[in-house]
């Protein structure tokens, strides 16, 4: 049973996440969705919440499990006999960053391969900062992100204005 991680910050999750999910989920037995603390960045939403909305939105996937983690992702991958690890790459600007850690994770664990997956054109030019961005700024996301980080966040803009639900 072949077991790849594919860590994220997540936050929250986009239709290109999803897209590289679901080829993922094709490829291996088992995708775990490991939703991580980066320390570069300050998250706006809770590790439970970018789970829970990471779990409502994959029900129909059979072969997938949430987590979360703080640490090493290549110690995670080792604790749950995973040996590969999925990337999403939008763009030549990512590649470079994705390429340094898959080398850097491979030095930490030689037996863990890093696997590009690049999402389909309509979801290439998404990030979890322009969803969110959008979002708060009250525009529509619900063709960026699943049904229920789009609920999720027309709660949130809601709630923000005051408007009646």
């Amino acid at each position: 049973m072949t077991i790849a991680i594919y860590p994220g910050s997540f936050d929250p999750v986009t239709n290109g996440h999803f897209d590289v999910l679901n080829r993922a989920s094709k490829l291996f037995d088992k995708v775990i969705v490991v939703v991580l603390s980066n320390v570069s960045k300050k998250s706006f939403l809770s590790a439970e919440k970018r789970m829970e909305l990471i779990r409502e939105s994959t029900k129909h996937l059979e072969n997938i499990e949430i987590d979360s983690y703080e640490g090493l992702t290549v110690e995670y991958a080792r604790v749950n006999n995973a040996k590969v690890l999925i990337r999403g790459l939008r763009a030549v600007s990512d590649f470079e960053y994705e390429m340094q850690m898959a080398q850097a994770n491979k030095t930490l664990d030689a037996n863990l391969d890093t696997i590009f997956l690049v999402p389909g054109m309509e979801n290439n030019f998404l990030s979890s900062s322009i969803v969110k961005e959008i979002a708060l700024l009250g525009g529509d996301i619900s063709g960026l992100v699943p049904e229920p980080v789009n609920k999720y966040f027309e709660k949130l803009v809601k709630e923000k204005n005051k408007l009646p639900v």
